[in-house]
């Protein structure tokens, strides 16, 4: 259960030596988990876009690619992984298309009605609140704006992993949710249009809902 935990407090805030590898090991193993969530949603050139828990930074980059004109954000709440994903996307940070911030979900250092697009990859069942966290998201998001959640493992998905992490989560502190319970949280912050999309075979999933237009 140690080298467990580790790995989880690790995932959840990289620090140090074995930080810097979870984070190059996170680039490499969630790129087709991302390209798989991304597919669901559009991301137009012009967008300005948020992605919370940047981690190493690959998803901003993938969301730059597609934002050609517009620009992205990233945030995470661990120093190695905002040097990381700084690191990582030096190039669009010298274009001025991307800026990297440290700053936790609870309390998003932007003005209301800011982005297009937000994204979180394998980070929301590490949030201190997820019901006032999604809230919060939904403040910083323009109306028609976009959140999609997306992640590798949920509560009730058939596989091992799936079913290591329910066994610890109360040990952990990791929150999974299953399918529905990702469909109502998104439904009870305020969140319109709301669809929660399984990979079984992989025990994937995909959480994506929608800001209501000002009538």
């Amino acid at each position: 259960m140690t080298g467990t935990s580790t790995f989880l407090d690790q995932c959840r805030k990289p620090a140090g030596w074995w930080g810097h590898i979870t984070l190059r090991r996170m680039n490499w193993s969630h790129s087709r988990l991302t390209d798989w969530g991304l597919s669901h949603i559009c991301v137009a050139k012009e967008s300005t876009v948020l992605d919370i828990g940047c981690g190493g930074g690959r998803t901003v980059g993938k969301l730059a690619a597609m934002a050609t004109a517009g620009k992205v954000w990233g945030i995470d709440h661990a120093d190695a992984s905002v040097a990381a994903a700084t690191k990582t996307n030096a190039r669009l940070i010298d274009e001025a298309r991307v800026q990297i911030r440290r700053s936790s979900v609870s309390q998003l250092p932007f003005a209301d009605n800011t982005f297009d697009v937000v994204t979180a990859v394998e980070t929301h069942f590490f949030w201190p609140d997820l019901p006032a966290d999604v809230r919060e998201i939904l403040r910083v998001m323009k109306p028609g704006a976009t959140l999609v959640i997306i992640a590798e493992v949920y509560k009730g998905a058939a596989t091992r992993t799936a079913r290591l992490c329910e066994k610890y989560a109360p040990l952990t502190g990791m929150k999974l949710l299953s399918a529905d319970e990702h469909r109502d949280l998104l439904s009870s912050a305020g969140f319109i249009d709301v669809r929660v999309i399984e990979k079984k075979d992989s025990g994937w999933i995909s959480a994506i809902g929608r800001k209501a237009s000002i009538s």
